[in-house]
């Protein structure tokens, strides 16, 4: 029995738009694609599900229809961290924090087109 998360689903206005964003972002392509779902394989067998939040059953409930969290991106150094974050300023993401240190290491933070955040880091130590 696999008791460990393979599938991570974001709940997203459209799925069209971001699975747009996510193949830039991830450089691939989704391997599901409708108006409603899009889904990227990943590495390591991770799959990235983006479904149409008015779609959800049941509906998603909550005071906010905005995004509440983020997928995290672990680097080996700062300047592996720097890299990625010039790639995606030439991509055009949009970003809410700049390369900083933090508690727990190199961090800047970008978001998609629902608000979620993608946080590319560092850990201290690398």
């Amino acid at each position: 029995m696999n008791q460990q998360p393979n599938f991570l689903l974001l709940y997203v206005a459209s799925p069209v738009e971001s699975a747009a964003f996510y193949a830039r972002v991830l450089g691939r392509s989704p391997v599901e694609s409708s108006p409603t779902f899009a889904m990227f394989a990943l590495d390591g067998g991770l799959m990235l599900g983006l479904w149409a939040r008015q779609t959800v059953l049941p509906a998603v409930a909550g005071p906010s229809p905005h995004a509440s969290g983020e997928l995290a991106f672990a680097q080996a150094s700062k300047e592996a961290v720097d890299a990625v974050f010039g790639t995606w300023r030439e991509l055009g993401l949009p970003f809410i924090q700049s390369p900083t240190m933090m508690d727990f290491g190199y961090t800047f933070t970008a978001i998609d087109p629902d608000g979620h955040r993608l946080r590319v880091f560092a850990p201290n130590g690398q």
